[in-house]
């Protein structure tokens, strides 16, 4: 009897050490079905994280003036993730009276520039090595007004009278504009420098004033001045328009990202159709980053209206925004040489790279 007793503890013993190998071996197996199977459930979900994207690309964009709807492209394009989209990182500069723009992209300040074409020229003219990537304004902003009371009806009767010009690179369209006029600027008016404002007009200290149709013409219209009140003149109905806001890079930057301008250049277009298609959200998106108190939404609102104008004139499809139109670079180039803005004709195919915007256009 106890010798079966002994029998029977040994072999509960025996089972119970046969629990416990398996047991073990049951914690052993079930890490390996764990580590399989998020294995598979990565393949299948996706990842929360995803460190291996690329970053953004940083790149400067140096505007000629200071924040407002002239610009709306741009801002457009950074608020609605344009660039972002292209991996790119986009600082928007903005400009002043005291930043020159060409030594900002050849410092390496700015990557990209806004500044006029003729300047463009001036600048290569003096050895700077900048290339034109994309124009943004297909006509010229300005225009002269005289008051109606002045009688100055016609050009002819601009003699004998007081004329604002802006100085700088700018007089050169006012020049111009006389002499096609029959006018000698040197003797037949007296041409006043202008500031950057029209109270010089408003104050009677001009009979005639420049202004661009975007900005200056419409702070005589909101100051009260009616239309009818007023002698406008055209300077590309008149033949002497010279082109205005283009996108300038260093030559070197280029050389070195161009699939960088590519994505810059295709976002600010798209920024730019995108705006004049939808004019009441890039105002609003434009207000953002003006200066507080320095404009109205109203004047933003006329501001880009006469903007879209120039940057997709009628006509224009999308895909032809920001794009070259030889007569009108001809036209700026000959201007420039007949005033001696610049020394020598120009070498556009150096000073105008149109493949940028070609290969922006690519899907």
């Amino acid at each position: 009897m106890k010798k079966r007793n002994r029998l029977m503890s040994l072999a509960m013993l025996m089972a119970a050490f046969m629990l416990l190998l398996a047991a073990c071996g049951g914690g052993n197996n079930a890490p390996a079905n764990t580590t399989e199977e998020p294995a598979g459930a990565a393949e299948s979900t996706p990842k929360e994280e995803t460190p291996t994207q690329a970053p953004l690309t940083k790149v400067k964009i140096q505007l000629k003036w200071v924040p407002q709807a002239q610009f709306a492209g741009i801002f457009v394009a950074k608020a609605k993730g344009f660039y972002e989209a292209e991996g790119l990182d986009v600082e928007i500069i903005p400009g002043g009276p005291d930043v020159v723009i060409e030594q900002q992209v050849v410092n390496g300040a700015a990557d990209i520039g806004v500044t006029s074409f003729d300047s463009l020229l001036v600048n290569r003219d003096n050895g700077l090595p900048l290339v034109s990537v994309a124009q943004v304004l297909q006509k010229s902003s300005y225009r002269f007004v005289a008051d109606k009371a002045s009688g100055i009806d016609e050009p002819a009767k601009m003699k004998g009278k007081k004329v604002g010009m802006w100085t700088g690179s700018q007089q050169f369209q006012v020049l111009a504009f006389m002499e096609k006029n029959g006018l000698d600027p040197k003797k037949d008016v007296e041409l006043v420098k202008q500031g950057f404002t029209m109270d010089q007009f408003f104050n009677k200290q001009l009979d005639v004033a420049i202004s661009t149709i975007y900005n200056e013409y419409h702070v005589v219209l909101e100051s009260g001045v009616k239309e009818q009140d007023l002698y406008v003149y055209d300077f590309e109905d008149a033949g002497v328009g010279m082109l205005e806001d283009t996108l300038v890079v260093k030559e070197d930057w280029l050389k070195n990202n161009r699939d960088i301008a590519v994505k810059a250049i295709r976002a600010t277009m798209k920024g730019w159709n995108y705006a004049i298609a939808n004019q009441p959200e890039a105002v609003d998106i434009v207000m953002q980053a003006v200066t507080e108190g320095s404009t109205t939404k109203e004047h933003q609102t006329t501001m880009l209206m006469e903007m879209a104008k120039l940057v997709k004139p009628e006509g224009f499809t999308d895909a032809q925004v920001g794009s070259f139109v030889d007569d009108a670079v001809q036209r700026t180039v000959d201007i420039s040489l007949k005033y001696e803005l610049i020394k020598k004709a120009p070498d556009l195919a150096a000073a105008i790279d149109k493949t940028i915007l070609e290969d922006a256009a690519k899907p």
